[in-house]
């Protein structure tokens, strides 16, 4: 007898799902009611950030107006290989490390608190939340005003001597705009992980306490993996707001001094101060271009990283 081999028919791909007139209509509704933010945020912000880089490519100095000319690349050229905008970007980044790496700690003991707040729930979330109701400038001549070497309250501390005021050296200066960015911000950065606490369930900690997981091991093992897309998006914003810090420097060391000058400071100094259009132009786009990386990273690597992790779970 002859065996017959019959091979299995090949799976037939899914049938492609009819959109129907109903969801084409909706979707048209959709688009239309976006339109108008979409138009809104082109004009806002698409036309300065092409008007920007349009003088960016010109060698244009309002000192000497009638020396205007296409110069291309030339503006980034200068920029990228000049010492003083790495180390601005070195400054700044120390700056936006040291502060982020703060607020992240400070964050989660706070957002724990407020959490965890058995009464007087609602005062202690609005008094943790104080700093951040402040406007930034204020609070920038808050702290300068404490540690300013002549009327400061800290200036005055014994611990404190004559020669070691904190305003009157580059580190120490870098350490009170750290502060005053910690003090400010940390509060945003505890609501973003208090949303995050909210999303972890009390049965998994009530099933790992019963199976004799400690205190430490429940926040490890539990609560920070199930955070992590709260804590992405905390550290995302922290970040690309902090890169682009301009009101505390500005405030507490004007211009930048003491070098402590950040991006932003040297781009306000180049297009504002001295009036170099393109050049200072170049500078801008290039910070833009840099929170752009900023967000990428974290997106494409951490963001995927985390739903590898939440997948595998």
């Amino acid at each position: 007898m002859e065996a017959a081999t019959t091979s299995a028919p090949a799976a037939a791909p899914p049938a492609k799902k009819k959109v129907t007139d109903r969801a084409k209509a909706e979707r048209k509704l959709a688009w239309m009611l976006c339109a108008p933010a979409v138009i809104a945020m082109i004009v806002v912000t698409g036309y300065p950030i092409a008007y920007a880089f349009y003088l960016s490519l010109q060698k244009f100095d309002l000192r000497f107006p009638d020396d205007k000319e296409f110069v291309g690349l030339a503006n980034y050229g200068d920029v990228l290989t000049s010492s003083t905008w790495w180390t601005d970007v070195f400054t700044t980044l120390i700056i936006t490390v040291v502060s982020v790496a703060i607020e992240l700690v400070l964050g989660m003991a706070i957002a724990l608190v407020m959490h965890r707040a058995i009464f007087g729930r609602g005062p202690v979330r609005a008094a943790i939340l104080i700093p951040y109701g402040i406007i930034t400038v204020v609070a920038a001549f808050a702290w300068k005003f404490a540690f300013d070497p002549t009327s400061g309250f800290v200036a005055g501390l014994p611990l404190i001597s004559d020669d070691a005021q904190p305003l009157n050296t580059k580190n120490g200066s870098l350490m009170v705009i750290v502060l005053a960015e910690v003090w400010k911000t940390t509060p945003f950065m505890a609501l973003l992980l208090l949303a995050g606490l909210a999303l972890v369930p009390d049965e998994l900690h009530e099933a790992a306490k019963v199976d004799g997981a400690s205190v430490t091991q429940r926040f490890f093992r539990i609560t920070l993996p199930l955070m992590k897309p709260a804590i992405l998006v905390a550290l995302l914003f922290r970040t690309l707001d902090a890169f682009r810090i301009f009101d505390n420097v500005y405030i507490i060391q004007p211009g930048g001094a003491l070098g402590t000058e950040t991006v932003s400071i040297l781009g306000y100094n180049v297009l504002i101060n001295r009036g170099n259009l393109g050049l200072g132009s170049a500078i801008s786009i290039l910070i833009f271009l840099c929170v752009i990386l900023i967000a990428v990273f974290f997106v494409r690597v951490l963001g995927t990283s985390t739903a590898q992790q939440r997948g595998e779970a």
